[in-house]
């Protein structure tokens, strides 16, 4: 009997924590969607705040939860306020999520029983809850293993790291993939921020409780980094991703997306589009907006750009802002402006030559799948650790540093989508994508730790 059907002969029930924004919950619907494919049956919880949109997905139950945020369904929440949302929501959700657990385990039937907790690590309530009622707890990290490494190494509020501090931060030049990641930097840099050094030891010390980490990485973009992590934690590591290549489609956007930007691809020659979105939660002023919209133009290549509504700190949309000259020229077939695309599809599109990203780790990834070579701007956060991954290890990218300056945007679309330096880069991205392929093929490694996952979960 395969894994799969001991799971569906037993109808073991894994309860999914979601943590409700928009980059968190696409990975772990697809998460869930992969392990209800292996035989488990399926509940996602999640609090009232930023709903996923349960008819996208007819076999999982829902259940939401008071969160005592914001009843508006909000999409987003300034990055300036993350700490203090992560908080409010574990401190918030942690005693209905017992009522409910209570309750779902005292009327459960043998044949459904709860096989486990499987939680964002951003829901670190759903640990203690979990070893408060003796069942095991996974924590899922929706970004790259090199963040789990620096929440270990950063600092505690009394001092002391998990890792010695002085220690690690040696190790970081000893290890080459983590010493171009300039881990050290960003270690220090964020050191003088008490709220974010509270939050990191509070989500390693869950990381370390739990019976087992699930990473949506590939083994081979992160070899060393998943090395140090195993070593750091002593639970078992799954580096199961990506995520959303071993899921079938199914669309978990909290925005509508506009596929007429699909038949506007169709008529684009091969390669030559530079697809621009900078994610769910980043915003920008007036003035860099303009900027953006001048370089595109300047730069003469085809452009697909994603202006969603309330990214530009002001105005609702793009339209009330941008110049009647720059309409003129996208209205000649060059320019596609949508508020939300379908990013999957983009890229995985033949037109589309490269991705100017704000290198969250969900659209990383998802550029990696497809070959697609990037031009990184971060904002905040792991995507500076994923811009580095990019730019610095992989070598599929360049970085776009500093001021946003028309000259400077112009200049970097032409490097990554004209100049020789691109065509190089390209060839690697393209690299990348065969080795992601095979390990997602039989006997590859995202494989492989999936079927040792359910094996895990089965036997716990």
């Amino acid at each position: 009997m395969t894994e799969k059907q001991e799971a569906k002969r037993h109808g073991r029930r894994l309860v999914v924590v979601v943590y409700p924004f928009q980059g968190h919950i696409n990975p772990m619907l697809q998460l869930a969607t992969i392990l209800n494919s292996n035989g488990f049956s399926i509940t996602i919880l999640h609090p009232e705040f930023n709903s996923p949109n349960h008819s996208n997905y007819p076999d999982f139950s829902f259940v939401s939860i008071p969160d005592g945020l914001s009843k508006t369904n909000t999409v987003s929440v300034s990055p300036g306020d993350l700490a203090a949302t992560i908080s409010a929501i574990n401190r918030n959700c942690e005693a209905p999520f017992q009522r409910y657990m209570e309750q779902i385990l005292e009327a459960e039937d043998p044949p459904d029983r709860v096989a486990g907790v499987i939680f964002d690590g951003f829901m670190y309530f759903a640990q203690r809850v979990a070893n408060h009622l003796k069942l095991p707890g996974i924590s899922v990290r929706t970004s790259a293993a090199a963040s789990l490494f620096a929440f270990a190494v950063f600092r505690h509020h009394d001092g002391h790291g998990y890792i010695p501090f002085q220690d690690s931060l040696s190790q970081l030049d000893q290890v080459p993939e983590l010493e171009a990641l300039k881990l050290k930097d960003i270690i220090v840099s964020a050191a003088a921020n008490p709220a974010l050094l509270e939050l990191r030891a509070v989500l390693t010390e869950t990381t370390k409780n739990a019976s087992a980490v699930i990473v949506n990485t590939i083994h081979f973009l992160e070899q060393q980094t998943l090395t140090k992590v195993q070593e750091c934690f002593q639970v078992p590591i799954f580096p199961i991703g990506p995520f959303h290549k071993l899921a079938p489609s199914s669309s978990s956007s909290l925005l509508e997306e506009d596929t007429n930007c699909i038949s506007w691809l169709d008529k684009q020659a091969p390669e030559s589009v530079i697809y621009v979105s900078f994610g769910s939660m980043t915003s920008m002023d007036e003035n860099e907006l303009l900027e953006i919209a001048s370089g595109l133009a300047n730069s003469e290549q085809p452009f697909l750009w994603v202006v969603r509504p309330g990214s530009v700190r002001g105005p609702e949309w793009a339209d009330e802002l941008l110049p009647k000259s720059f309409w003129e020229r996208v209205e000649e077939g060059r320019g596609c402006i949508v508020k939300w695309a379908p990013q999957k599809e983009v890229l995985a599109h033949g037109a589309v030559g490269g991705f100017w990203s704000h290198c969250g780790w969900n659209s990383t990834l998802e550029s990696v799948c497809e070959g697609v070579p990037m031009l990184c701007r971060p904002f905040f956060g792991d995507q500076l650790l994923s811009s580095r991954y990019v730019c610095r290890v992989w070598k599929i990218g360049l970085e776009m540093e500093g001021v946003l300056e028309r000259g400077k945007i112009e200049k970097g679309i032409r490097r990554l989508m004209v100049d020789s330096e691109g065509v190089e880069i390209r060839q690697r991205a393209k690299g990348l994508k065969e080795k992601a392929d095979f390990c997602l093929s039989e006997d590859g490694s995202s494989y492989n730790a999936l079927n040792e996952l359910v094996q895990h979960i089965l036997s716990s």
